[in-house]
């Protein structure tokens, strides 16, 4: 297992963190549970954020209660208001993008499903001619244009699944091993793209990013 989205126990994939007792192993990424953080990281870089459209897909049960139960908690704390915008298939994008441009949010955020990454392109594009900030769950859509992204050292639970593999090669048992939560965290801020959308990032955000690209 790499990165699950949602809380493993939670979703009947492992007994426990520390006893999977089953057939499966490896890091989870804390997703979910990073929904508050990554909120609260994207009114820093927008001081002035008060709606944000929340960009997920139904069928993905890890967004649907971040949705549902997390970022609501989060959002109140913030005085932000949330609104959610469901996409279903690929061909459901441009419709979902055309009303949510009528809306005039002030920020993007987007929750990481299968369907959401497969088409991690169309939605910076549309970010980026709407002059949206927006926040990811994936780092590589920082990288390819959007604005913030904050979770787990991908890097790091790269090589930690690199042990488990080793271990499990070796006669270790996934049941035996414990699974492990990250460690380090990044922060990426992506400075070409807050230039291009026409937003100043305050000084003490770039200070707490562990990368800017520029």
């Amino acid at each position: 297992m790499m990165g699950q989205g949602t809380d493993p126990v939670e979703a009947g994939i492992v007994e426990s963190l520390a006893r999977p007792g089953g057939n499966v192993t490896g890091v989870t990424n804390l997703s979910r549970a990073l929904g508050g953080k990554r909120l609260e990281l994207l009114k820093e870089a927008v001081p002035k954020l008060a709606r944000v459209a929340v960009l997920n897909d139904p069928v993905a049960t890890g967004t649907v209660l971040q949705m549902k139960e997390d970022l609501p908690i989060a959002a109140r704390a913030l005085k932000l208001t949330l609104h959610s915008w469901e996409v279903r298939s690929a061909d459901g994008f441009e419709k979902v993008f055309a009303a949510m441009g009528k809306q005039r949010p002030d920020g993007l955020y987007v929750l990481g499903a299968q369907l959401i990454t497969t088409n991690q392109k169309r939605i910076v594009g549309f970010a980026l001619k709407s002059r949206l900030p927006s926040t990811y769950g994936n780092k590589e859509a920082v990288e390819a244009g959007g604005l913030i992204y904050y979770g787990a050292d991908q890097a790091e639970s790269y090589q930690r699944v690199a042990y488990y593999i080793d271990r499990i090669l070796k006669g270790a048992k996934p049941a035996d091993l414990p699974v492990e939560q990250p460690m380090r965290f990044e922060f990426v801020i992506n400075l070409q793209t807050a230039k291009k959308i026409g937003l100043t990032i305050p000084q003490w955000t770039l200070m707490k990013a562990t990368k800017v690209i520029r």
